[in-house]
């Protein structure tokens, strides 16, 4: 357990500039402190470690704040800026600036400390995929940048040397780091004249890099999403093309391969439900990733590193799943175009614990400490209700804020290692919980214990009402396809009341005028 855990922070970005929050718990009522008043900018990020903030102005600069005392560390100067990345631990700044020929170099590596200048090439753009053009490993001992048909390797202590050895890949296209530790590199070349794509692995390690440690080949695919377990031992890859052939999507295929760089296992993740991947998650040790997947309503399984599955989690309308750093709690959602709906699960205890609600939410992201659970409705994916909710680590709502007008809400980084475990809290809860119910049940036995004139010697039980015999397969089928989550009890919705409304008028109307015929016969 940490002596001394450190303290929870939340960024908040809207139109006018950034500000820093203290996190929560915040007393009933009150606003979060501010622990760095709104700051013009027009981007910000964390480094991976949370030591260091980068804020951007477009066209203009860039400043990196100390996080621990929000004060700036450096500040550059930046005419014609594009695209900033700080580097895992803070130590490196890449910055992409407008170039107006090809002898103008305008990919720039910094040293943050010192402002210099380590490393320049020409890059025409960029994109989601090539950006940061230099990836990193988590501790920064490990650098490399995708080049046309290969992978260069960097020495991060002297970037000066420029690339010290290369990988040959031809056709790669997609390349990613393993970033704890940086000992593997997957790479990605699509289909091309007849030959179906394929993802290698390679060693990082120069001399171990004569063949891929790991391989696996597919047809019908266009693009993929890697995920690095901790350890980079594994690695998930979401293969998806853009025209699904079998004709049941629109939005294409999807197929979750898994490689292991023991070559333990080499395939396709068994799913036992047709349909798209919707969202997949490693735990933060690495040992356990779950997978949402299926036509709605979506299933969702947890699997082992051996590709077995340990638990199931059941189905309804989720597409988002969200593992705690700690390894105890997971959160199912469903955002986007679905609902809101979310469950809590305690993995540790095989059981759900909790369901709410957040509609329209954008981002969605556990603390830390893994006690709080944070969604935000931002623009510019939605320009109204935008806003914030934090949510325990069972569900319930413990704040909630709403703006004009939003663009970022994020945790600053820590390592869970620094906070104590969530089974603390839960038995130190619990025992507040039984305390009060023996209160409770001792209150009302010393008032029932006194005798009672009014009350009637029997009473008469209420007659239920009557539910013809379709009633119950109708639920049934209602709670298989919402997944548990459709509405039980007797509150109508907005749409059912409002059409409700309207069918009595329209009787009303039709009583009225066969009143006013009968009438006007006689």
């Amino acid at each position: 357990m940490a002596s001394h855990p450190p303290a929870l922070d939340i960024l908040v970005r809207e139109p006018d500039g950034f500000s820093v929050w203290s996190g929560p718990p915040y007393p009933t009522g009150s606003a979060p402190p501010v622990r760095l008043p709104k700051t013009a900018c027009s981007a910000t990020y964390f480094s991976s470690d949370g030591s260091r903030l980068l804020a951007t102005v477009a066209s203009a600069s860039a400043a990196v704040y100390d996080c621990r005392t929000l004060s700036v560390v450096r500040s550059f100067e930046l005419p014609g800026l594009l695209a900033a990345a700080l580097s895992p631990a803070g130590t490196f700044l890449q910055t992409f600036q407008k170039s107006s020929s090809p002898q103008e170099k305008n990919v720039t590596v910094w040293h943050v400390d010192t402002a210099t200048a380590l490393y320049q090439h020409y890059q025409k753009n960029i994109s989601k995929a090539t950006w940061p053009m230099v990836q990193f490993s988590a501790d920064e001992s490990v650098a490399c940048r995708m080049m046309t048909n290969e992978i260069q390797f960097f020495e991060p202590k002297d970037f000066t040397k420029g690339f010290v050895y290369k990988l040959r890949m031809p056709g790669i296209a997609t390349m990613q780091l393993a970033s704890a530790p940086g000992s593997h590199v997957a790479g990605f070349v699509p289909e091309a004249k007849g030959v179906p794509a394929s993802v290698q692995i390679f060693s990082c390690d120069k001399d171990a890099q004569d063949q891929a440690v790991a391989r696996r080949s597919f047809f019908r695919c266009s693009t993929v999403q890697f995920h690095w377990n901790k350890g980079s031992t594994g690695l998930l890859v979401v293969a998806q093309a853009d025209v699904d052939k079998t004709n049941q999507s629109y939005y294409g295929e999807t197929k979750l391969n898994y490689l292991t760089t023991d070559r333990a296992f080499e395939g396709i993740v068994p799913l036992k439900k047709d349909g798209p991947v919707h969202d997949v998650q490693w735990s933060y040790s690495g040992s356990e990733f779950a997978v949402v997947y299926g036509f709605m309503p979506a299933r969702a399984t947890i699997f082992n590193k051996k590709c077995n599955p340990l638990l199931e989690l059941g189905e309804g309308p989720y597409n988002t799943i969200r593992w705690n750093p700690k390894g105890r709690f997971i959160v199912l959602a469903g955002f986007g175009n679905l609902p809101g709906d979310m469950a809590f699960w305690d993995y540790s205890e095989k059981k759900l614990v909790g369901k709410t609600k957040a509609e329209c939410s954008v981002t969605s992201e556990w603390s830390p400490d893994g006690r709080h659970f944070m969604t935000a409705t931002t623009a510019p994916r939605l320009q109204i209700d935008n806003g914030i909710k934090i949510f325990d680590h069972n569900g319930s709502l413990q704040f909630k804020k709403m703006f004009e007008k939003l663009y970022q809400a994020d945790w600053k980084p820590e390592a869970p290692e620094k906070f104590s475990d969530i089974a603390d809290l839960t038995i130190s809860l619990g025992s507040i919980k039984i305390e009060e119910t023996k209160k409770q049940v001792s209150a009302q036995g010393s008032k029932s214990a006194q005798p009672s004139s009014k009350a009637p010697a029997n009473i008469a039980a209420k007659p239920t009402a009557y539910r013809p015999p379709h009633s119950k397969n109708s639920a049934d089928v209602q709670d298989k396809l919402f997944g548990g989550l459709a509405s039980t009890g007797g509150e109508m919705s907005k749409n059912a009341l409002r059409n409700k409304k309207r069918r009595e008028k329209q009787k009303e109307k039709k009583a009225a005028e066969g009143s006013g015929a009968s009438a006007d016969d006689n």
